[in-house]
């Protein structure tokens, strides 16, 4: 099969990505979990430039999910601060390329700090028209599914819907990202074969890809792979990684 035969319409729309595997790298190398969490961030600049170049509509990366307070509050308070300072740091880098950032979660819980710096991070890319990256934060998908039944129930309450009218397009124009394409490809990083309550609407019809390789190791090589497989399972036509590759560079 010849390169120029793979289009773009072959890949993912919306790939997920259950960034998993920050504690047990550092870990291994003898260092604390933060500093895990900190080359993490490392491999969401590679995933986000990888994704784009491919030509991906979305990427919807889960950073904490709702069960993530649990952990201690050292490792909470240091996961908030990160994402602070790369919402910082990230979000105008982003802005130069086109791409739009929004973040998706309950957001009440988080510092009005750390509130001001999503809403002004998603202000100042919410007219580009690149690749949208979703950021999950402080999200369950039983939130996501239960704050959209609250929302129809409220219209029913107020007589502007009937309950009988209530259908899976009325949930789904209530749930997050409802403005965009279902998951196609979920991906998980660190061996784990899970889902962790993330998406579970959005999921129901995804490829779930699960790698042993923890997430601050997690590159372009293997969204390639990912991806590549993905399109070998869709359209059953034996792409190679080289095939996919190719589409970077002729985007």
């Amino acid at each position: 099969m010849q390169t120029n035969q793979l289009s773009t319409d072959s890949l993912p729309q919306h790939i997920a990505v259950i960034m998993d595997g920050n504690g047990r790298w550092a870990k291994e190398q003898g260092k604390p979990r933060v500093f895990g969490h900190k080359n993490g961030v490392k491999a969401v600049r590679k995933t986000i430039s990888s994704a784009s170049r491919l030509g991906i509509k979305a990427v919807t990366l889960f950073a904490f999910s709702s069960e993530n307070w649990a952990r201690p509050q050292e490792e909470v308070g240091v996961l908030m601060e990160l994402f602070i300072s790369v919402l910082s740091t990230e979000v105008k880098k982003l802005h130069k390329n086109n791409l739009r950032l929004r973040v998706i979660g309950d957001k009440r819980r988080f510092s009005e700090r750390l509130q001001e710096k999503i809403a002004k991070a998603e202000a100042l890319t919410e007219h580009n028209t690149g690749m949208v990256i979703n950021i999950a934060a402080n999200y369950g998908g039983k939130w996501d599914i239960t704050e959209a039944a609250r929302n129809v129930a409220k219209l029913v309450a107020s007589g502007e819907l009937a309950p009988e009218e209530i259908d899976e397009a009325v949930i789904t124009q209530h749930l997050t990202m409802s403005d965009l394409p279902e998951v196609d490809l979920l991906i998980r990083t660190s061996g784990e074969c899970r889902i962790s309550n993330f998406m579970l609407w959005q999921l129901a019809y995804a490829e779930m890809y699960f790698t042993p390789v923890y997430w601050p190791d997690f590159g372009e090589d293997n969204l390639v792979e990912a991806v590549t497989w993905f399109v070998n399972r869709e359209r059953r036509f034996g792409c190679t990684g080289e095939q996919v590759k190719a589409l970077m560079t002729s985007s």
